[in-house]
């Protein structure tokens, strides 16, 4: 089969390789198509991964073609999305009944072969099946969708007042997410912090207008919000993962507000003796938001594939580019250089 494969930091390459064989439990999926997360890039070009060499590809779905000793039959041709972080079922946290929360999990596209191929493979129980109406496109984008859903749904299920300000830092593919589920959810009293022009345009397809827009090229955000919020937002999602945006919301969210972690880091995170007495002097929250869960009808999981289903919100708006398998590196180097204007970039199969 065709797969890129990372063979070292920077080194990755489209390969013929052997067909994997599900082993117990598991499945073999053909892959019809998967997303380019943003965290695919530093691995591929600055970190590595865990192991290498590795197939990267956590954000996929395609259709079950193979199964191992012990799965049933039935799986074979259903049409699945597939959650990569496989909880190692020992732990105290898998025990406990939060395999989301295991600290010994492997994980699909970063710990083993991932979905850069024609083919991989994933426990049986990480599967969902996809109703007809739902397609692989859509589906290939549950995982960073159920992400932005642990996030919204804190405030969802703490019955957050519809009404309070809200602002959201970072209109990549997250951050975008995220305010499709606070609108839907019915928050419309959200202001949104980016870095480019042309993002007015991608936030406008979701309801939020041009005087809720805050380029930080151009407008301090910290003034801008305590301008347009009397008293400061109430909850600030910092989707974007660096320090100065961490300090835009301690600067801006109002006494006892809370401050929604979900952006993954891009450096070691520093805090002044000025920033943690804002902390204090507040009584802020700062919130972790880490993956997504995955056990139940009442998961992240769920809750977006029933968002998608019902036709509540559109994702496939967020797809700004498609690559066959073979011209897959142009997606890679599109992000890594950002040479183009890029929300998701799909990988997509005939």
């Amino acid at each position: 089969m065709k797969a890129w494969r990372l063979n070292d930091i920077g080194d990755i390459r489209l390969e013929d390789i052997d067909i994997p064989k599900p082993l117990s439990n598991e499945v073999r999926i053909q892959v019809k198509a998967a997303g380019i997360c943003g965290s695919d890039i530093p691995r591929i070009y600055e970190t590595g991964a865990h192991k290498m060499p590795l197939i990267p590809g956590h954000e996929f779905s395609g259709v079950v073609d193979a199964v191992g000793d012990d799965v049933p039959s039935e799986w074979q041709g259903k049409r699945v999305a597939v959650y990569p972080k496989i909880p190692c079922g020992k732990c105290f946290e898998c025990k406990s009944g939060n395999p989301n929360m295991c600290e010994n999990y492997d994980y699909v596209g970063s710990r083993r072969d991932g979905a850069f191929a024609e083919y991989v493979t994933a426990p049986a129980d990480n599967l969902l099946v996809l109703p007809k109406s739902v397609t692989f496109e859509e589906a290939a984008m549950f995982e960073p969708f159920a992400v932005s859903a642990n996030a919204v749904r804190r405030l969802v299920n703490s019955n957050t007042p519809k009404e309070v300000p809200i602002a959201v830092c970072g209109l990549g593919t997250i951050g975008i997410m995220t305010i499709m589920l606070l609108s839907e959810a019915g928050y419309d009293n959200i202001y949104v912090i980016g870095n480019k022009p042309s993002q007015v345009g991608k936030v406008a397809k979701f309801g939020i207008s041009e005087d809720r827009f805050c380029n930080i090229r151009e407008t301090n955000p910290i003034t801008w919000l305590k301008s347009e919020v009397d008293g400061g937002v109430k909850v600030y999602f910092e989707c974007v993962g660096k320090n100065e945006s961490i300090s835009y919301g301690l600067d801006s969210t109002g006494s006892s507000g809370i401050i929604v972690l979900v952006g993954n880091p891009y450096s070691d995170m520093t805090f002044s003796r000025d920033t943690y007495w804002k902390i204090l002097r507040k009584q802020l929250t700062l919130l972790g938001v880490w993956n997504s869960s995955f056990s139940d009808e009442g998961d992240d999981w769920n809750y977006v594939l029933r968002r998608i289903y019902d036709r509540k919100v559109d994702v496939k708006k967020l797809i700004s580019h498609r690559f066959a398998i073979d011209d897959l590196e142009q997606g890679f180097l599109i992000m890594k250089n950002k040479t183009e204007d890029y929300c998701k970039v799909m990988m997509v199969m005939e």
